[in-house]
Order: structure tokens, then C-alpha cells, then sequence
């Protein structure tokens, strides 16, 4: 991956992490009931990691297989669950949302211990 293209992804987690946590502190009530219900159930009420990305990735008009790409171009070393069976373009789709909510969850929990442990709650 090009320099250029690292400081783009790096970005889009930025804003992606500063947008979830802001999401998910504000429907959890705070940065403690956000950080166990992001660790309890990703999917769950109030956290809804997978819909939140493809909301996001769809914002950013990477819902597609060449956004699919640059995403797996930028996490080629993260592991993830093989895709459900299906066209290559829906297969690269899966893994990268897959890839991606692994790694923002990953990046916001950090952000909200951080939080949690900084400041007051909002």
C-alpha cells in the first residue's frame, strides 16, 4: 500500500472510531455501559457494530468491491472468518466489513477505556 493510500485508511479509522464512540457513549449512557456492552455483544442494543459500518462504509462510498480493496489492502494481516460463499465481489464485501468492524471495535474500546479512565463521564 501506497504512503498516500496508509494516511487515507488511517483517516477514515479516525473518523470512523471518533464517530462510533460518540455514537455508542451517547446510547449507552456513558463510556462504562458503552465499553461492557461493546465487549458483551457488538451486535446488541445501542452498540450495532456491523450496521454502524455499513452505514459508514457506505458514506464514504467504499460499499463496493473496489472499496472492499482498499480496505483488505490496508488490514492484508488481520485474520478474519472466511465470507459466505457467493460472488467475488460479495465474498470481498463480507471480508471487509468483517475486517474493518474488528478493528474499529478494537480501536474504540481502547478509545473508551481511555475516556473511562480520563475524564468525567459526558
Amino acid at each position: 500500500m501506497e504512503a498516500y493510500q496508509r494516511l487515507q485508511f488511517d483517516l477514515l479509522l479516525g473518523i470512523a472510531v471518533e464517530r462510533f464512540v460518540e455514537r455508542i457513549t451517547h446510547r449507552c449512557g456513558g463510556y462504562e455501559a458503552a465499553l461492557a456492552r461493546l465487549r458483551t455483544d457488538p451486535q446488541g442494543e445501542g452498540v450495532w457494530l456491523d450496521t454502524f459500518v455499513q452505514a459508514f462504509l457506505r458514506d464514504f462510498l467504499l460499499d463496493n468491491p473496489a472499496g472492499a480493496c482498499f480496505i483488505l489492502q490496508a488490514l492484508e494481516r488481520r485474520r478474519i472468518a472466511a465470507p459466505q460463499p457467493g460472488t467475488i465481489g460479495t465474498m470481498l464485501e463480507q471480508m471487509a466489513l468483517r475486517a474493518f468492524a474488528d478493528l474499529l471495535a478494537a480501536k474504540a474500546a481502547e478509545a473508551l477505556e481511555i475516556s473511562s479512565a480520563t475524564s468525567e463521564e459526558p
